[in-house]
């Protein structure tokens, strides 16, 4: 029997039902899709079309065939007892040796395990569960936002859907010198187990991932930007300091807190108009009562070089200008049991179906005429999870299809709305906020933050673990809620030390920026007495007294001062997939020692960042690298790598190095100019 067959560019293998493809993906790159007693499909949920040209090398045996293109390698085998195809994925090194990678799962002898297990939902599609050979020394990163302290995801179970402050990203890397996507929006899990590594679909059509194999962490992401997108150029007003809280609910009061910044000569580069500011959610517009004129607000602003931010929400209320209309036109996400409400937050709601075109096209429309048009050029994507009232993913359905299907790309097609939207005006740098990601959703400008987390020293540290991971699963551009999103009181002295800790370590970050709902909160009047949505207590760098001030201001002020050096780092974002913020590894793969710290990173490829993550600490040890000189940024004083020293790192500073070679960074920097306290 002929189990193998060239098609083209592509190897077919056919087995009892099932048939595999494997497909040339980029010039190190292969998609492996596999359907049972149906053709397999190629959906582009993230992944682009590749090129034409590429030409992979195919050989086909009696019991086994090959295809390989550039560095990655795989071999598929006829096995017996039970008879099956098995896979194995291998890195073809400059010396044309092979170099074992990963391999399905053997059937265990007389287990008869299945690689490949397909469970039939009756009468419909598939539950899938893909199992791989595990290797116990392997170190793995990326997969996205979860909220622990693990930056090396080895033995961790890992839910693939998408919650508020959890962003699954299902793109992972290999201390081995690998990358894989499960290219696969439907909701499941993951485990990297030291047995085995299963990946878990709950409703799906198909087996579809992706692998690249490389030399270098660099060169494995540079080849998942070319399959899934590249970000764009960040635009300048990026680079700043961006203020915001919940919520300046009236025009008079964010346009003083704008004047105030401006007053006191402090750089400010975006100002944020939090969630309703709109007389009901869906209604895309601001509130006459609270905004009587956005445009002179937004001409105001535009006076003092200060970019407007407006939240939208996906969420249409049932009283919204607009439900009737969307609900007529199916436009929004379907309930399949029960009463149609899918979130209760300052009035009952439906999210709209950002995977429907047609919706994205008539959200964007009013969003252009209500905020663009009028000058407004970011936007804040909030809730783009979306956050379901509970997360039963059974009971909901898009217009691609059930949640549990798919349910995982809504993110990336909220983002998408807004960057075609936007694009078609002829605007080409783009970044807007948004609270979730999918693979894919860089390339539609999506800017993630770490959503609604708490104000502690715990939540802050697993904070460092998510924007790592992030930037490892193809998302260079990530911040999070300095300072945290709950439970903060300005008054406070333990969350004052917290938010200039937290403030420190913003200024390393791609992008940087103040928010949180800060205790005491305020309550709101309309004119007719009924009430408006809170207000959370003033969130400005001069909230929290003076001595905060003086430290806060002065990390603004070298944010600044960073700002040539954050530019390139954008830059090279965008020509190459590397995170802006990255694990020690990815610039020192050689250097054990640097796949396993969490608690330091690299800003760029010049700056060690350490921060100061622990109530009261006032010291911590850091690991400087081997094969390099380190020049500490605070006292200037210089450090050869290979060595792990401990350094004081007082209230007002955060412990960063220059490494050799950046010498614009070090005269940028030079020490005087750094510790010296704001005026």
């Amino acid at each position: 029997m002929n189990y193998f067959e060239k098609q083209e560019n592509t190897l077919r293998c056919r087995l009892n039902g099932e048939t595999i493809m494997i497909i040339p993906w980029g010039k190190n790159s292969l998609r492996v899709v596999a359907s049972l007693m149906s053709p397999p499909l190629l959906p582009d949920w993230a992944l682009l079309e590749p090129s034409k040209e590429l030409l992979p090398n195919i050989i086909i045996e009696e019991n086994q065939a090959f295809i390989s293109m550039g560095k990655l390698l795989i071999t598929v085998q006829k096995k017996v007892w039970p008879d099956r195809l098995e896979l194995s994925f291998y890195r073809i090194g400059v010396d044309g040796q092979k170099q074992l990678l990963f391999s399905e799962r053997d059937s265990g002898g007389a287990l008869h395990l299945k690689a490949r297990k397909y469970t039939p939902h009756t009468g419909g599609d598939f539950k899938i569960n893909m199992f791989f050979e595990s290797q116990p020394d392997e170190h793995l990163y990326g997969m996205g936002q979860y909220q622990q302290d693990f930056l090396d995801l080895k033995n961790c179970n890992l839910e693939l859907a998408q919650r508020n402050s959890q962003a699954s990203v299902p793109f992972m890397l290999s201390s081995f010198g690998y990358g894989f996507l499960w290219h696969n929006p439907s909701i499941g899990k993951v485990s990297f187990g030291s047995n085995y590594t299963e990946w878990f679909s709950e409703n799906t059509k198909q087996i579809d991932y992706w692998v690249t194999a490389g030399e270098t962490p660099t060169e494995i992401l540079a080849e998942y930007a070319d399959a899934t997108g590249h970000v764009p150029m960040m635009p300048e007003y990026g680079l700043g300091f961006w203020q915001c809280k919940l919520r300046y609910w009236n025009q008079e009061q964010l346009l003083n807190v704008a004047h105030e910044y401006k007053k006191r000569g402090i750089p400010i580069d975006v100002i944020v108009c939090d969630f309703f500011h709109w007389p009901f959610m869906g209604d895309f517009r601001f509130d006459e009562e609270f905004f009587p004129n956005p445009q002179a607000m937004i001409n105001e602003l535009e006076e003092m070089k200060i970019k407007l931010m407006v939240s939208v929400w996906p969420q249409i209320d049932l009283r919204s200008e607009n439900f009737s209309e969307m609900n007529e036109q199916g436009l929004l996400v379907h309930t399949e049991r029960g009463v149609n409400i899918q979130m209760r937050f300052g009035g009952e709601s439906v999210f709209f179906d950002a995977t429907n075109p047609e919706a994205r096209k008539y959200v964007w429309q009013k969003c252009k005429k209500n905020y663009y048009d009028k000058g407004i050029k970011i936007f804040w994507l909030d809730e783009a999870e979306p956050e379901f009232a509970a997360y039963d993913f059974d009971n909901y359905r898009y217009h691609i299809g059930a949640a549990t299907q798919v349910s995982n790309i809504y993110p990336q097609a909220l983002s998408r709305a807004f960057f075609e939207g936007m694009a078609a005006e002829g605007q080409n740098m783009i970044v807007n906020l948004t609270r979730c990601a999918w693979a894919g959703s860089q390339r539609y400008g999506a800017l993630v933050w770490s959503g609604d987390i708490h104000s502690n020293f715990e939540t802050f540290r697993r904070q460092l673990c998510a924007g790592l991971n992030m930037g490892i699963a193809g998302i260079p551009w990530w911040t999070t809620d300095i300072g945290g999103f709950h439970g903060g009181n300005l008054n406070d002295p333990f969350f004052r030390e917290l938010l200039i800790r937290w403030f420190q370590w913003g200024c390393f970050c791609p992008v940087m920026r103040l928010h949180g709902d800060r205790q005491p909160s305020v309550s709101i009047q309309r004119k007719d007495g009924s009430s408006a949505l809170f207000s959370g207590a003033d969130n400005e760098v001069w909230s929290f007294g003076e001595e905060a001030y003086k430290i806060l201001v002065k990390y603004i002020r070298l944010r600044e001062k960073l700002r040539p050096y954050i530019r390139r780092l954008m830059q090279n974002a965008h020509e190459t997939g590397a995170p802006v913020m990255r694990p020690m590894f990815f610039d020192f793969p050689s250097d054990s020692r640097c796949w396993e710290l969490k608690d330091q990173y690299m800003f760029g490829s010049g700056i060690l960042v350490a921060p100061v993550m622990e109530a009261g600490a006032v010291s911590r040890a850091v690991y400087l690298p081997s094969g390099t000189e380190w020049i500490e940024g605070n006292s200037g004083i210089n450090f050869t790598g290979g060595i792990t020293i401990n350094i004081d790192a007082p209230l007002d500073r955060i412990p960063f190095f220059i490494r050799s070679g950046f010498q614009e960074l070090i005269c940028l920097l030079n020490a005087e100019s750094n510790l010296r306290p704001a005026e």
